[in-house]
């Protein structure tokens, strides 16, 4: 659950620190979402430091529920923050204000570099973000996890074929049944692709301008589909969806493929089936990364810190714990990953991965795997076919304030 609040250890490291017991050179101050970490992959890095660079280090540990809020505490606090886990467009937005480090990756030896592991789509995603050409993004970033956002719903009150467009959003029967993710970015550029498909099908604009370029004319289509969707969203939710979807209050939720996996694991438990579609209009495909905020005070227990969450046995553990899809699978992660989650058995579809580990075969246990069928969870790896009809999420710029006035106005109209 997103919510703001802070770990044990960060408290503890916070009096430790007011009554002398460590000093600022040797801690690690990290600001991450909230359940966004294997509990023993973090617990385990002050170890982990030591054993590289014999020195110690504290980890102070701060959690967030929203990326602006978080930003703010960094642009305007000037918050001594080494580490912090944004989304793509608040990367963007750090990146033209000149509020990230370069990661000085010269700082760790090559014996245990690990960045590398980032996936060549990743890569090439955060490049989207460049605020001018001459600068290269995965200097001062590095991918964490990824994902798409599309339906949860529950095959027990609702079919697929209700799914395949964003126009179910729309459809009585659903009336007080639809969960609505409250993070207006995301539903706007989702929505903006539904509202202009014909555009898009006309060739007359691309996904990637409606969520780039943001307009008057784009957010009045979005406002309109959602002033007309208002009957059949039952909420406006952060985190408590997945809860919600298990106890079957609600039918479906517009919302990240993470939460998703994260709520068809714990429904599964309960007995209850749930299961994640991306409509046929297409999504938006979004990236966390780690930065260094320009008021770090920690640079290099940052780097390895990075360094350190891009290892694949990490990336795996992380996977595993909160149910998103780790951004490592670049030459020196992708068999260990495809080792772990290649499984005939428990996926007998194949799903056209070749975009995230590249076209050539991959060696895992002897075996040549093929990245266009590989039997991966296709809510963790879309197929090829729903990322080609995907966008990058854009800071808003100074559109932001007339989205934020959309925003309001739907969840306040009756």
């Amino acid at each position: 659950m997103r919510k703001v609040l802070m770990s044990v250890l960060a408290f503890a490291a916070i009096v430790l620190s007011s009554c002398g017991g460590a000093d600022r050179a040797h801690q690690l101050k990290v600001l991450n979402w909230a359940d966004y970490i294997d509990e023993e992959v973090k617990a385990n890095f002050e170890q982990w430091y030591y054993e590289q660079t014999g020195e110690q280090v504290q980890l102070v540990y701060e959690t967030f529920d929203i990326n602006e809020t978080a930003l703010t505490k960094i642009e305007v606090g000037h918050e001594d923050y080494d580490v912090f886990c944004p989304s793509e467009y608040i990367i963007e937005r750090m990146l033209k204000k000149d509020l990230i480090l370069p990661i000085q990756k010269d700082l760790i030896p090559d014996s245990i570099y690990y960045f590398d592991n980032i996936s060549p789509f990743v890569l090439e995603k955060f490049q989207q973000m460049a605020p001018s050409a001459d600068v290269k993004v995965s200097d001062y970033t590095a991918g964490y996890m990824w994902g798409t956002t599309g339906f949860i719903y529950n095959p027990q009150f609702v079919n697929r074929e209700d799914l395949v467009s964003w126009a179910a959003v729309l459809n009585p029967k659903f009336e007080n049944r639809i969960l609505m993710k409250d993070a207006f970015r995301d539903v706007y550029s989702v929505l903006v692709l539904y509202a202009f498909n014909e555009q898009i099908e006309r060739g007359e604009v691309t996904r990637e301008e409606l969520v780039r370029d943001i307009t008057p004319e784009r957010v009045a289509a979005v406002k309109e589909v959602l002033l007309k969707a208002k009957k059949q969203i039952c909420g406006w939710e952060v985190d408590f969806g997945k809860e919600e979807m298990t106890k079957g209050k609600a039918w479906m939720n517009l919302s990240w493929s993470g939460d998703a996996q994260f709520a068809i694991e714990e429904a599964a438990e309960m007995g209850v089936m749930l299961d994640y579609i991306v409509p046929q209009e297409g999504s938006n495909v979004w990236f966390d990364g780690w930065v260094i905020p320009k008021y770090a005070k920690n640079v290099k227990a940052a780097t390895y810190f990075i360094d350190y969450m891009c290892k694949a046995e990490n990336a795996l553990a992380n996977m595993g714990e909160i149910g998103y899809v780790s951004c490592a699978g670049g030459p020196l992660a992708a068999a260990e990953i495809l080792e772990d989650q290649n499984d005939e058995e428990e996926w007998p579809e194949t799903v056209d991965a070749s975009y995230f580990f590249g076209n050539e075969p991959i060696e895992v246990d002897g075996e040549m795997l093929d990245p266009h069928a590989l039997h991966l969870n296709p809510v963790y790896y879309a197929d090829k076919s729903i990322i080609d009809r995907c966008a990058l999420m854009h800071d808003a710029g100074d559109s932001q304030e007339m989205l934020l006035e959309m925003w309001n106005e739907i969840k306040l109209a009756r």
